[in-house]
């Protein structure tokens, strides 16, 4: 495999998933959609399963002091969480969608563009693009772009069923927006070493619980203020790695 096939998966996926919604309408019934989500809730978690994996492998932990590898982790999303809470990530995520929601009403005769709007914010806005993306241009396995690309099948598919084809015209956007991520991951995936990539995997896994705990509607966490983690999970691990 090469680097980027996660994301053109995710691309076909979506269109595919439209094409579905499109040709098959309203006859999905409101329990069957909720069924949906609550096996998708249940897999995020074993894709959460997998990621976190990464706390016992050897290259984690012998790069740490004995007890320090926990803390490595909660202390990246403790410093992650208070910057994306400081620039209220999660809060500036939700006005941009609605911003553009809002400015695109205008012209709401044509679903076109609504579909096309909104479906591009929910499939690329989120932990999963990104942390999918770095790992896949870090060649590190496209596991977290493969549950996403399930994700955005069956969203695809359920809002195509109203909003029609522009759906699937936001798998273009969605495309370049992962490519530019996947690119930034081959890089990383040049200087950091194999304890940092985990520390990001990890944290991401971390992030994938709490996406999984949405979707079984149990608990709603504010997983845009989490995304500096990611960048602070290597910093954090070189740091500890060095000093402690």
């Amino acid at each position: 495999m090469f680097p980027g096939i996660g994301t053109l998966i995710n691309v076909v996926t979506i269109i595919g998933g439209a094409s579905i919604g499109v040709l098959v309408g309203n006859r999905m019934t409101a329990r069957t959609r909720v069924l949906l989500t609550d096996i998708l809730g249940l897999v995020t978690l074993l894709g959460a399963a997998s990621a976190l994996s990464g706390m016992w492998s050897p290259d984690f932990i012998q790069a740490f002091p004995k007890g320090w590898p926990l803390l490595v982790v909660l202390g990246s999303l403790l410093i992650g969480g208070l910057i994306g809470s400081a620039l209220q990530l999660e809060d500036k995520l939700e006005t941009l969608g609605e911003r553009l929601r809002k400015r695109f009403k205008a012209s709401q005769e044509s679903p076109f563009v609504e579909g096309f709007v909104s479906a591009s914010l929910l499939f690329a806005i989120g932990p999963l693009a990104i942390l999918g993306s770095i790992s896949d241009g870090m060649s590190t396995g496209i596991d977290q772009l493969l549950l996403k690309s399930t994700l955005d099948f069956f969203a695809a598919m359920a809002f195509a069923t109203s909003l029609g084809w522009g759906v699937a015209v936001s798998a273009f956007p969605v495309g370049i927006y992962q490519g530019a991520w996947t690119v930034i991951g081959f890089f990383l995936g040049q200087i950091l070493s194999s304890y940092q990539v985990a520390a990001m995997t990890i944290v991401g896994g971390i992030m994938l619980v709490t996406i999984a705990l949405r979707l079984l509607n149990i608990k709603s966490v504010a997983i845009g203020n989490l995304l500096p983690a990611l960048a602070i999970a290597p910093l954090f691990a070189l740091a500890v790695h060095q000093f402690i």
